[in-house]
């Protein structure tokens, strides 16, 4: 028997009917922000990733699924929803129309990791990019949708908030940062001894507890900020509490990322073991220039949606729509022409096998619809259907021309 991939798992179910409820619900909020779909390949050059997620991130380090094509390109499947959509708007030269555009988009992403319980190779995302808005006022506006997604489907949450600065506050910071790191460059982990050479800030993201209980005593980056980043900071907490959304501030919080600046954020949950992150983001300003484009301010988030399938709520399903079976071979035609003109504007399930009323009914009940329609050899002879509502097991004959 051939099996599945290692953490590439199948969606059947009631697996199914959660992932479809999800998407459902994120799409109707992001299309209240006012939020479009956009759809990028699965399969996209090497390069875009290395220059935008960053060399020293563990996705691009360890995770990609890289590989040369038959036409000698250096691909990969994507292992993230961000730099695909930053290089789509790029290159429809979006950059270059000015305005605001913002991009909602699902799909699934691959990274090559250990599968544990809500993390897999083959994962599912959702996620939000805004184009054009420097503001911080855009930055709240994610974290609002983010936050009435998670409420929408019931999934409680913490939310952290930090600020990486931007190209004022940073160099000197990172210069502060490498000073401190240094003096125990003997103790720390091979990871972060390369971090510390690419990308210094990505040190506080080891998730190692020796280096953990090393960084708390770290220089913190929010006590460092330029008068423009500690001011948009100030604004954005304003903001939250102004619309009764609690947060935190974690100065540790640097996302996994290296294109992140000022805004960067995550939500949390202590229902899911340690890996707790249900959803996160932050502005990426930089980002569209460094893939070529024209510098454009911009902010976005992400969830991945395997991570928060057993936490939703799901709505109690109503018993909905019809199912029709036949009692006798000779009324089988009939059903199936019925059906096909029934299904115009109701859900119709049709059974193909002959039963009698007890099992009809049993398997109606079963497919959870509100209507059980049956004919047989009486309802062919006098043109009706036999109709039952299961809700209020009322019972009717009507004439087929009628139903």
């Amino acid at each position: 028997m051939i099996s599945s991939l290692r953490g590439m798992n199948d969606i059947l179910s009631e697996d199914y009917e959660r992932f479809t409820y999800f998407i459902s619900v994120a799409t109707k909020v992001a299309q209240r922000y006012g939020f479009h779909f956009i759809e990028t390949p699965l399969l996209e050059e090497t390069a875009l990733f290395k220059r935008s997620v960053g060399e020293s991130s563990d996705i691009v380090g360890k995770e990609m699924y890289q590989f040369i094509d038959k036409g000698d390109n250096d691909v990969c499947l994507r292992p993230e929803g961000t730099a695909g959509v930053v290089r789509a708007f790029v290159q429809k030269k979006l950059d270059r129309a000015g305005g605001t555009h913002r991009f909602f988009y699902h799909g699934a992403m691959f990274r090559y990791e250990r599968p544990q319980k809500g993390r897999l190779r083959q994962f599912h995302q959702f996620g939000v990019e805004s184009f054009g808005e420097a503001s911080v006022y855009e930055d709240a506006s994610m974290i609002m949708m983010a936050s009435d997604i998670l409420k929408e489907l019931g999934i409680g949450y913490r939310l952290q908030l930090n600020s990486l600065g931007c190209n004022e506050c940073m160099p000197p910071y990172k210069e502060n940062l490498v000073n401190f790191v240094t003096k125990f460059k003997d103790e720390i982990c091979e990871d972060c001894t390369r971090r510390v050479a690419t990308n210094p800030i990505r040190v506080l993201d080891c998730k190692n507890e020796k280096c953990q209980d090393i960084y708390k005593d770290a220089p913190k980056l929010i006590n460092s900020l330029c008068s423009s980043c500690e001011s948009d900071f100030i604004v954005l907490k304003n903001i939250l509490t102004q619309n009764s959304i609690d947060f935190e501030i974690d100065t540790n919080l640097v996302r996994g990322l290296d294109y992140y600046s000022k805004t960067a954020f995550e939500f949390v949950s202590d229902n899911i073991g340690s890996q707790s992150a249900i959803a996160g983001g932050g502005r990426y300003d930089r980002l569209v220039e460094f893939l070529d484009g024209r510098p454009t301010p911009a902010v976005g988030f992400a969830m991945g949606i395997e991570r928060l399938m057993e936490l939703i709520v799901m709505p109690e399903v109503k018993k909905d729509g019809y199912y029709l079976g036949a009692m006798d071979d000779e009324a089988l035609d009939m059903i199936v022409k019925i059906a096909h003109k029934k299904r115009k504007d109701d859900i119709v399930t049709l059974e193909y096998k002959t039963k009698n009323l007890k099992n009809h009914l049993k398997a109606a009940d079963k497919a959870n619809v509100k209507y059980c329609a049956v004919i047989g050899s009486n309802e062919i002879k006098d043109g009706t259907i036999w109709v039952k509502n299961l809700e209020d097991k009322t019972e009717n004959t009507i004439l087929i021309g009628a139903f």
